[in-house]
This record gives structure tokens, sequence and C-alpha cells, in this order.
């Protein structure tokens, strides 16, 4: 008996052989999109690392003709880097100057008694003040290590707390502000100031303080100084006898002055405060009557006698005095510079008192002021000095009274590590104070770092960063060489172009090989080619006496070690670089190689020429949104989309087709199977019956 077939499944008549027979050649309309389609996301895959390696190379020289271009990087040197460095900005100026570090800004750090581990910090409001800050904290008591920790954490970047080992099994608390300068001196309150007490961390003290300048002792002239040069002829001198002393206040007429001594042991304490106040009053100006004193005295005429109708004249008086030229009236003086601080070394080191040490009341500029000033602001300091320039103006100053700026807080530290101090230094002979120990504010794009006292003034020298000009300069080299490889591979077909990129890993060699030639008649990329070595080679001509206008002459070329054999390679448009020639060139002639990379030729202070401008421009054609590149991948997005459409409908196309010849054969192999079937059993039949017979 037959055995019993199953349409599309035994596939006794090779049905499924005949309609995969008929559906290849139905595919191949499909193969063939599928094929355009992998042909398309290649290309877009090429052009867009042809854009990344433009893009690359335009951000690379845009970097060199831009406001941040390297060549106007600067490198500050000190002579003393152990005690003071310096960063230079882009505006700082080449230069050489000298800084001496009489003092670092310091902050409090206060240690305290021995303590014992895991001590009890009494419940309370503890509260600390350093500057401007306040760090208030509720604690319900507990052990010290624990108080620490929720200190330092509330005290984040202002103050900090920890355990010092100061004896065997043995520890003290060090309290630290995070704050340097005078002004941020660490001040304890409510419960914190208590507890400060009771572990020796302060102690109370009482304020002293001390009165001088009430007596006419105290005063002496001025010396000159240099603007009674340039002082008009004829001006009354500054005098101390202008000065009158009254109820503990001095009152300087017009044109009064006066150097104050002030008492050694005062100038000698550094932590010394002087405080006194000043007012200015207007009063009757003198420039008249100096304008008088200096006419010539009116003589009269010797007189004449008459007789008889004769006259006879007197002989003229002889005087002695002899008639000069008339004198330049004088003009009234208005000055406000009229307080100074007078170092040991004498009036060439008089110093003005800036306005900062002035606090004016509610009158304002033209009201009493207070002046305070801090003697260790003021190295070797000796006295102060009053110069009433002014000729209709008097200055009244009350007694001046000096005292401990430390004790007079009421409390001091019991065992100070370091207390809060203003870094004080020296910048060409000039002292100036800064609460921090970065400085950005004395020389114009120098930032200064304190970080110790120096033995002797520290030279800080300012030079041009030739180093990161020249790192520049090399990844410009090699972005410009991996955008030309780029393109030689995909303009050309030739597999020693691949063979020569050195810095390719296998993988990437073999990918570069599957596009080779890839747009071997796309004239865009050779273009782009052509023009950036045009721009390379040419000459920049940005000033009459411009000693470096090409490339080349700073050991950037495409045959730069001068090799003289023929090497295919030279021959691709790759740069080199002669760096010898490239480091002499930085050092000597950093200026002219900052200008052929992008220079103003027409005058208006806007970049618009050089290899640097020029190439930027030339590639952002390429890489720019609706550019060169972005237009050709648009075009093949385009495709990409409408071949994966059409591979979608001819797909749902052959999924019909194969599903119609399948049930046909599959219906024709049931028809077949059906007569099989008649056939067995007509023959069965047949069988039966001669065996009857």
């Amino acid at each position: 008996m037959a055995g019993i077939g199953i349409p599309g499944v035994s596939d006794k008549y090779k049905t499924n052989d005949l309609v995969e027979g008929l559906m290849k050649v139905e595919r191949i309309p499909l193969t063939r999109e599928q094929d355009a389609l992998e042909s398309y996301k290649t290309q877009q895959s090429a052009w867009r690392d042809v854009n990344q390696k433009m893009s690359s190379l335009r951000d690379s020289v845009k970097s060199l003709y831009s406001y941040d271009n390297p060549f106007n990087n600067k490198l500050a040197s000190s002579s003393d880097e152990y005690a003071i460095t310096a960063s230079a900005g882009r505006d700082a100026a080449y230069d050489s100057f000298k800084i001496e570090v009489l003092s670092p800004a310091t902050a409090d750090r206060l240690l305290s008694k021995e303590i014992e581990k895991g001590e009890e910090v009494p419940q309370g409001t503890y509260t600390f003040k350093t500057g401007d800050k306040t760090i208030s904290y509720k604690w319900r008591g507990g052990k010290v290590e624990d108080f620490m920790a929720g200190l330092n954490k509330r005290g984040s970047g202002t103050l900090k707390a920890s355990l010092i080992g100061v004896n065997r099994g043995k520890k003290a608390l060090l309290i630290e502000s995070l704050k340097t300068g005078a002004d941020s001196r660490l001040i304890f309150e409510d419960a914190a100031k208590d507890w400060a007490l009771e572990k020796e961390i302060i102690r109370k003290t009482s304020s002293s303080s001390a009165a001088f300048g009430t007596k006419k002792a105290d005063f002496s002239s001025p010396a000159p100084d240099k603007l009674s040069e340039s002082e008009q002829e004829g001006m009354p001198p500054l005098s101390v006898a202008k000065a009158a002393i009254s109820d503990g206040s001095v009152a300087f007429s017009p044109r009064g002055g006066a150097a104050i001594k002030i008492p050694s042991k005062i100038a000698a304490n550094e932590n010394a405060r002087i405080e006194f106040t000043f007012q200015a009053k207007k009063t009757a100006d003198i420039t008249d009557a100096a304008n008088a004193a200096q006419e010539e005295p009116d003589i009269p005429g010797a007189g004449s006698v008459s007789f008889g109708g004769v006259t006879i004249e007197n002989k003229p008086s002889e005087t002695g005095i002899e008639k000069s030229a008339p004198k330049e009236p004088l003009e009234a003086v208005y000055s406000e510079s009229v307080l100074f601080v007078q170092s040991q070394d004498g009036e060439e080191s008089e110093i003005e008192i800036p306005k900062e040490a002035w606090t004016f009341g509610e009158d304002g500029a033209g009201g009493q002021a207070k002046i305070s000033l801090d003697a260790k602001k003021f190295p070797g300091i000796a006295a102060l000095v009053v110069r009433n320039r002014n000729t209709g103006v008097q200055l009244t100053l009350s007694g001046m009274t000096a005292f401990d700026a430390k004790k007079d807080l009421g409390f001091e530290a019991v065992h100070p590590v370091s207390e809060a101090g203003d870094a004080v230094i020296k910048y060409e002979g000039i002292t100036i104070t800064r609460p921090e120990n970065e400085i950005d504010d004395v020389v114009p794009g120098v930032t200064l770092h304190l970080a110790d006292k120096t033995d002797r003034p520290a030279t800080i020298s300012i030079k041009p960063d030739t180093e990161s000009a020249k790192d520049a300069l090399i990844q410009f080299v090699g972005k410009y060489n991996q955008a030309v490889a780029e393109i030689n591979v995909l303009s050309q077909n030739k597999p020693e172009i691949v063979e020569e990129l050195d810095y390719l890993s296998g993988d990437q060699k073999e990918d570069y090989k599957k596009k080779l030639g890839l747009f071997f008649n796309d004239f865009s990329l050779s273009s782009a080619k052509g023009s950036m070595q045009r721009i390379i080679s040419a000459q920049y001509k940005f000033s009459e006496s411009a000693g470096v206008t090409m490339l080349n002459q700073i050991g950037i070329s495409t045959n730069a070690t001068n090799y003289s054999g023929y090497n295919p390679g030279k021959m691709r448009g790759y740069l080199e670089i002669d760096e010898k020639k490239l480091d002499e060139n930085l050092k000597n002639n950093l200026e002219d190689i900052k200008k052929i990379f992008g220079y103003d030729s027409d005058g208006d202070l806007i970049v618009d020429s050089g290899i640097g401008y020029l190439i930027d421009k030339q590639l952002t054609s390429y890489v720019q949104t609706g550019g060169i590149l972005a237009t050709k991948d648009s075009v093949l997005n385009r495709q990409i989309d409408s071949t994966q459409k059409k591979i979608a409908r001819l797909e749902s196309q052959l999924d019909d087709k194969e599903a119609e010849l399948k049930a046909k054969y599959g219906q024709m192999e049931g028809t077949l199977n059906s007569l099989e079937r008649q056939q067995e059993g007509i023959t069965n039949f047949t069988k039966q019956n001669q065996r009857n017979n």
C-alpha cells in the first residue's frame, strides 16, 4: 500500500524545491534593492567620516586664529616658588617684576588643652563666627567625637574641627577657620564661648589703650616731598606753626602741616591699631592775601619846591629795592590727599592712607570720618603726616588712640597654632594688604599665589607659552593629515594608500580597504584637497616688515625632512614637521606665526586672512548645516528611505507570492496523492478478483 503524502510536509513530489526555485527568480528585484541599500549606507557612513575629519580639522584651525588662540598664552615663573607662584592670563603683559611677601594671609587655628577620649560636650547652642559667616549649632549633648562630626558637617567650607594627638593617650581639639584675613577672626558665642573658656581654647583679656598726638612735643614740621617742587611760586610753605592744639584735638589752618610721631612701643606692636577722627571745613581762602603780599611796596615821590617861578625837584629816595618782573597770581588749591603714613626710612617712604581705612558718618565725605590703621599693614610705621595743601579748608584731627586689636575683643587664644591676619606684600616698593593668598588685582592679568614669607624679593617673569602653541600646531598637522588621508582613500583606488597609514590598526586598515575609491568620480573631495593645499603653500605678507610669511618657514611642509629620493607617499599631500626648526621659530617669531594663521588685512579689526581663517572658511562650506556634505547625506537619506520602502513592499509581495505558490503546489500534490490512492485501490481490486477466479 502506498504511503500517505501530506502536502507541504512530506514533499514527496519536491514541491518545496519547485517553489524555492521559482521564488529565487522572484527575489532578484529584492536582492538588487538590498544591495543598493547596503551601498547607500556605506556611502553615507563614508561621507559622515569625511564630515567628522573635516569638522575636527576646522575646530583645530579655528583655535589657531580665534581669540583663544594658543599664541596668546602666557607662562609665569617665580624665583621663589616655595613662597610665591603666579598664573598669567591672556591679557598679561610680557614683563618681569619683583614681589616681596612680608607675610601670607593666615586663619585662626586654635588648640584646646588636653582632653580625654569620649569626653562629653554639654547640651546648648554653639555659635561660631568668622568674617561674615555664622555657624549656629544646636547640640543635644554627647561625645566630643560626635560633636566634631556634626560641627564639620554644618561648617563645611567655613569651619573645621579635629582631634590632634599631643601626648601618648592624650588629645587636644583643634578648631580652625577656613577663612583667611584679619577680619575673619574666629569668635565664640553662646555655649561655644563657655565651652571654649573651659577647654582653654580662649581666655579673657583686658583691653588697654594709649593716647598720643596731644602735645606740642609730638609735632614737627613735615619734610619736603616731591609735590612741593611743583607748587605755585609764592605759595606759603606747609608749616607746623599753623597747627593749633585745643581740648585734645588739633586744627590745621590752610597750608598747615605736621609729622606726628608714633610712640615706639605702639609702632613695635604688629597688632596695634591706631584710630582718630578727621573733619574738613571750609574757611576763608588765603589766596587773595597771599597775592597781596607778593605786590611791591608803593613808595611815594620825593616831592619838589617852587620859588619865584622856579621849581626844583627833590632827588628820589634810595630804598635799595629793585623792581622785579610781575609774578603770576596764585590760584586757590583744593586737595583730598592730606593724610600719610611715614616709615622709619624717612619722607621718601611716605604712603597715603588709603580710603578703605576711612569710615564716613551720615554727613558723607564732607562730614566727620573715622580713620583706623593697622600697624602691620604699614611695616616700619614711625609717624602720621598731615599735609593741608588747601588754601580754603581747615582740617581738624582728634587725639589719637592706639590699642592691641586682638586683645580689644575681650578674649585671646591660649594655644594659637596660627592667628588670623592679612597677606602683606610689597610690589615695586609699594606695601599692599589683602585678606586672601590669591591676589589678582595688583598686576593686570596676573594672579599671585602666596604660600610663605620670602627672604628677599622674588622675581615674577611673564613669558610666552611656546609649548601650548607647539602642541596646537602639532594637533593641527595631525588633523590635517587625517582629513587628507580620508580624502585620498575615498577618491583613489590604490591599496598602497592604506598601507602607508602606519598609525592605523589592522582592523582599521581592513575597513579603509573596503572604502578605497568609493567616491572615485566625485570631484568635491579632490577639490577640497586642492584648495587646502593651495592655502597651506601660499604666502601671507601681513606687514612690510613680516619675517615669517609662509608655513614652510617655520618647519611645517609636505617635505619638511628634505627627503631627496622618490617616495610616492610624499606625493599624497601630507604635512611633516621639522621639530628643531619649529622650536626655534616659536622662540623667536611667535607673533609672526600667530599672524600667518589669522590677521586683519583691511584695518577693520576683524581677522579676514591667514591659513587658519581660509581653511576654516573652506571647510565651513562642506561641514555647515546645509553644506556640501549635509546635502550629500540628505540625498542618501532620501535614497535609503525610498529603498527601504521598496524592500518592505517587495518582501510583502514575495510573501504573498510564496504563499500562493505553496498553496497551488500543495493542492497539486494533494490531487496527485488522491489519484495515486485511487490507482492503488483499482490495483488491489484487480488482484483480489484474480485470486478469487
